[in-house]
């Protein structure tokens, strides 16, 4: 793990100490991750024959650059769930993928309020919305 990725699962880490927050984000997190892929692709930009290019993926291959760029194990393998995440995503009704969204910030105030007692580590850090994903990630998959 690059040290630049260390030091920011370090600083998000500490605002996520407690279980009922883990647990919250584990949630929450994956929820808002794949809801905005799914309100992302819902938003036609370019459509020509049967290619169809929203905005789902530039903004997303963006955010995959970022990763690979910190870690590339775990990069490629947010590129392979997103690219997944794109695929179902852009079956999602916009209602859904709405209330999805919304239903993982609740759990998101909730982890953060309820149990940590703490603000949200984006409102210090605002880098840390794209941190986030790749933690849970990371915590999922033994790379933390």
């Amino acid at each position: 793990m690059s040290p630049g990725l260390r030091e920011h699962f370090a600083d998000y880490g500490s605002f996520h100490a407690t279980p009922g927050n883990r647990l919250c984000h584990s949630i929450g997190i994956p929820l808002i991750y794949f809801s905005s892929i799914a309100l992302l692709a819902h938003v036609t930009l370019l459509r020509q024959d049967d290619f169809v290019l929203t905005l789902a993926e530039p903004v997303f291959l963006a955010i995959t650059l970022y990763y690979l760029r910190l870690n590339l194990a775990l990069g490629a393998m947010m590129l392979v769930l997103t690219v997944a995440m794109a695929t179902v995503g852009g079956f999602i009704p916009v209602p859904v993928a709405t209330g999805l969204f919304l239903l993982g910030w609740v759990l998101q105030f909730v982890g953060h309020y309820v149990y940590e007692k703490k603000s949200p580590a984006f409102f210090r850090n605002v880098a840390h919305l794209l941190v986030g994903p790749l933690w849970i990630l990371a915590k999922a998959t033994g790379r933390d």
